[in-house]
């Protein structure tokens, strides 16, 4: 395992953090993690080095800080940092960041979360929060021995990331989504270098922009990896780019499967600030371009896959997402989302029945990718 610099603290993690995000769960039901290959999955990854394990109030129905607790038992806890997140769509008073907490501790089995975070920070949470002077709560919580540390994760435009950064002194660190597709997205990478200049630690989500980047490419851009001096898969391709930059200090990753963790931890212990070559670097380049000519999804619009039995009209919502990537994530293709897909007809409907997945000739992930869909399109619906 490769280790890196974390802001200011005097405290290195590895490379590699641990998601729990997108634990193996049980009848296609997320709240029904999966206990024991789960466990086993994080077991696997502090073994070989990995110090940093992440979950939050919401993942998993509520379950995942469940599941982490327990995983963690055995001495494993004192082998990591564990960083847990506020649910801050539920914060109506400082009575409700103390419950929460008291809540999570529990959870978790533990008497201090190392790293908490203000969850998921946009325009419509953040002046709520500052009303409630939750950057004083959280010094009182620190000064409790409650939290370690206080930072937040970031969903919304750069500007107001670095509103947020500039607001309070006493961040430690951010989780911004940041891969080779979002070098302009939300934070992007000036975001990125900016809370880095201040001295905040950057922890990354979505290395692999949801797995998007690992899914097996068309053609035309696995044609491009082909040429390239190195072999790699998709998904190291897009871990590596993500490690070379210098501001990153944990690249988290949601493992799903044990051969998940085993490549990751893997993956890790070749990473380095710097290491790829211009060439590498001009390779991403080009397959970058290259999506954002074709889009992620290679669905070519065959309808094999239909009638959905929950009525998902699922080449439609394709083609909108393969729209909003290739047209730089523009606020106008949600619009048209909304616009075109009903609710009936909504990836929020997808119950994972994996009828499509026997039918589609391309052997597309289609229930993951629209659990993706939902995120993307559906937030606020």
């Amino acid at each position: 395992m490769k280790y890196r610099k974390f802001g200011s603290l005097d405290w290195k993690p590895s490379a590699l953090g641990f998601g729990a995000m997108r634990l193996p769960i049980l009848d296609n039901d997320s709240s029904k993690i999966n206990e024991p290959l789960s466990i086993e999955m994080i077991r696997y990854a502090i073994d070989h080095g990995v110090n940093y394990v992440d979950t939050a109030y919401g993942y998993h129905g509520g379950n995942s800080e469940r599941l982490v607790g327990k995983a963690l038992k055995d001495g494993y806890r004192e082998r990591v940092k564990l960083a847990t997140k506020m649910p801050t769509w539920l914060i109506t008073s400082k009575d409700d960041m103390d419950r929460y907490l008291d809540e999570q501790l529990g959870k978790l089995q533990t008497d201090r979360i190392d790293f908490y975070l203000l969850h998921g920070l946009r325009k419509e949470r953040w002046p709520n929060l500052v009303k409630l002077k939750v950057t004083e709560w959280a010094e009182k919580a620190i000064d409790e021995g409650k939290i370690g540390h206080i930072g937040f994760s970031f969903h919304d435009d750069l500007s107001l990331f670095k509103e947020i950064i500039d607001h309070y002194d006493g961040w430690t660190f951010c989780q911004i989504q940041y891969n080779y597709m979002d070098t302009d997205y939300q934070a992007g990478t000036e975001g990125l270098r900016y809370a880095a200049s201040k001295g905040l630690a950057v922890v990354v989500m979505e290395p692999i922009q949801g797995g998007r980047l690992a899914i097996p490419p068309l053609p035309e851009i696995q044609a491009i990896w082909d040429e390239a001096s190195v072999s790699r898969t998709p998904a190291e391709w897009a871990l590596q780019w993500v490690w070379n930059q210098p501001e990153v200090s944990i690249v988290l990753s949601g493992m799903s499967e044990m051969q998940h963790v085993v490549e990751n931890v893997e993956s890790a212990g070749r990473s380095g600030v710097g290491t790829l070559t211009q060439e590498e670097l001009e390779t991403i380049d080009r397959v970058k371009a290259k999506y954002r000519e074709l889009g992620f999804i290679g669905c070519t619009g065959c309808r094999y896959c239909m009638p959905c039995p929950q009525g998902v009209a699922i080449p439609e919502i394709f083609s909108l997402y393969n729209a909003y990537y290739a047209g730089g994530q523009e606020e106008a293709f949600k619009e048209m989302y909304l616009d075109q897909i009903t609710p009936e007809m909504g990836a929020r409907n997808c119950v994972a029945c994996g009828q499509c997945l026997e039918l589609c000739p391309q052997n597309l992930p289609i229930p993951n990718l629209m659990r993706n869909a939902i995120r993307t399109f559906e937030r606020d619906r």
